[in-house]
């Protein structure tokens, strides 16, 4: 008699995955409402629209809200690859674990690397920011330039910013209920100035407080009406990076209750408060201030950098404007605290399978954390940031550029695998075939056109500080040369653990549809 035997659907596919390993982390530290937290804090909302608001304006002008939604599409579609990868795989070890399973050993380990490198950039980066944003608001409160001066001394700026950067790496290390406690302040803070920044806002441009306001239009939303494909592009990109970092609720799936459901449904909520209040606040802004190069415009080449510094004492007043500084700093901190979380814990999965040194797979007794691997995220990412300061400014900056093509680079692969890890179950229902198929497909196969056009942008000189190496940009020469050093590393770290990359240790147990007689 032949039988028709069904493997598992994928809230129980988990138990059927015998290699994964357990790693001794605090399990049930987190809710729902804290792993949401966690995703808001490490996209740093308020941080990333300081930043983007006035680059995305000045690629694609009042199409700023359209490109933003395009930016959600992609990054919402992979969303839904994270979940039902977790419900079959709750392991902290996400990307890297499951692509694994899905590919194999190489391909899961160079997308492991993709993540890891990413987030010490993104780390580096956020501690710069939040150390600009300290000395920043000292002024500002002291009412002395002097001091805002100070984080012009590079020795000063080093040293504060690695101070910020021991901080962190110790909130982190201290365990979830220490982050959670900091992150419930520091998300409210900067939310609640957000939603008063966007009120006043609408209310100059109800009031026609500046000459260069808009009216606002619904062809704002209209992606289409960017003038060029390349123009489009370019917002694209920065849109994504503004949502980069929601992945942190799933880093954390064994410490959270309910760890194979909880983490995907707090990930979609993280994603629907940032497109919201990207798309409230980038509405406000080009109401209040339009989208334009002169000015208050969001586009003005002299305060597009950082949009919030420009509008604060215009749109909020002197006093309140002070709060947007602090939001600012309090996104950065916030960011730079939780952007521990992913790193950390694809360390601990990669050492766990033997990827990686055995060292790195040591959990604090007391605090249930990925202690050595924390530290070591904080030693390489100060470390990094120093050389980077001291060699150059445009090396840093092409640094930072190059980071939309790692974060592309392990999204991708990531949505690819769901597809194919669940290859067997799509004709199973509708919803299997849209959730684990077609969706996760579509968002990969965008981010992977993103990835190549961003590779044939990079080679351009123009692109990024402007700094060329034998005629190649610096931008394409740094981020091709992080995944080249990647390869370099996994073919040294397969001779000393050969059984993980023969497939021994984490192999590809990908759900199937098995006949038997």
């Amino acid at each position: 008699m032949t039988q028709l035997d069904v493997r598992p659907a994928a809230e129980d596919t988990a138990r059927d995955v015998t290699d994964v390993r357990g790693k001794g982390l605090g399990k049930g530290s987190v809710g729902l409402v804290g792993s949401a937290v966690i995703g808001i804090s490490t996209v740093a909302p308020v941080y990333c629209l300081t930043s983007t608001l006035g680059s995305t304006a000045g690629e694609v002008g009042v199409q700023m809200p359209a490109v933003f939604l395009a930016g959600f599409l992609p990054m919402l579609l992979v969303a839904f690859a994270y979940r039902e990868l977790n419900k079959a795989v709750p392991d902290c070890g996400t990307s890297f674990t499951w692509t694994v399973k899905a590919f194999g050993p190489r391909i899961g380990w160079m997308c492991g690397w993709g993540l890891v490198i990413a987030t010490i950039i993104v780390l580096s980066n956020l501690a710069g920011v939040a150390t600009s944003y300290f000395w920043l608001l000292a002024g500002e409160i002291t009412g002395n330039p002097s001091v805002a001066a100070l984080d012009d001394n590079k020795l000063v700026h080093i040293a504060t910013c690695l101070t910020l950067i021991a901080v962190a790496t110790a909130i982190s290390y201290r365990g979830m209920t220490a982050t959670k406690g900091v992150q419930y302040a520091l998300v409210g803070l900067q939310l609640v100035v957000l939603a008063a920044f966007v009120a006043m806002a609408f209310q100059k441009a109800s009031a026609g407080s500046f000459d260069t306001g808009l009216d606002f239009s619904w062809e704002w939303m209209n992606p289409f009406a960017v003038e060029s494909m390349a123009a489009f592009t370019a917002g694209l990109s920065l849109s994504i990076f503004m949502y980069w970092g929601w992945d942190a609720c799933l880093a954390t799936n064994e410490e959270t209750t309910g760890s194979a459901k909880t983490p995907g449904r707090a990930s979609l909520i993280a994603m629907v408060v940032l497109v919201g209040s990207y798309l409230a606040t980038g509405i406000a802004a080009q109401m209040a201030v339009g989208s334009g190069d002169k000015g208050l415009g969001l586009a003005n080449p002299e305060t597009s950098d950082n949009v919030f510094a420009a509008l604060a004492g215009p749109v909020m007043g002197p006093a309140l404007g002070v709060l947007l500084f602090v939001a600012v700093l309090a996104s950065a901190a916030a960011s730079l605290q939780t952007t521990f979380i992913p790193v950390a814990r694809t360390v601990l999965a990669m050492s766990t399978y033997e990827a990686l040194p055995p060292a790195y797979a040591k959990v604090h007794p007391k605090f249930k954390t990925p202690g050595r691997a924390t530290v070591m995220a904080g030693v390489a990412t100060g470390a990094f940031y120093t050389v980077m300061t001291l060699v150059s400014e445009n090396v840093l900056t092409d640094t930072i550029f190059a980071l939309g093509l790692m974060i592309c680079f392990y999204y991708s692969l990531t949505a690819f695998a769901c597809a194919w890890y669940f290859r067997a179950e799509l004709r199973r229902s509708a919803r299997d075939l849209f959730f684990k198929g077609v969706f996760p497909l579509l968002g990969g196969i965008l981010l992977a056109a993103v990835f190549l056009k961003t590779l044939v942008d990079m080679w351009d000189p123009a692109y990024g500080s402007g700094s060329t190496v034998l005629g190649v940009g610096s931008v394409f020469v740094i981020g091709v040369g992080l995944l080249v050093l990647g390869l370099g590393v996994m073919f040294v770290t397969e001779r000393r653990s050969p059984a993980f990359f023969r497939g021994e240790v984490l192999t590809k147990s990908t759900p199937a549809l098995v006949v038997e007689d």
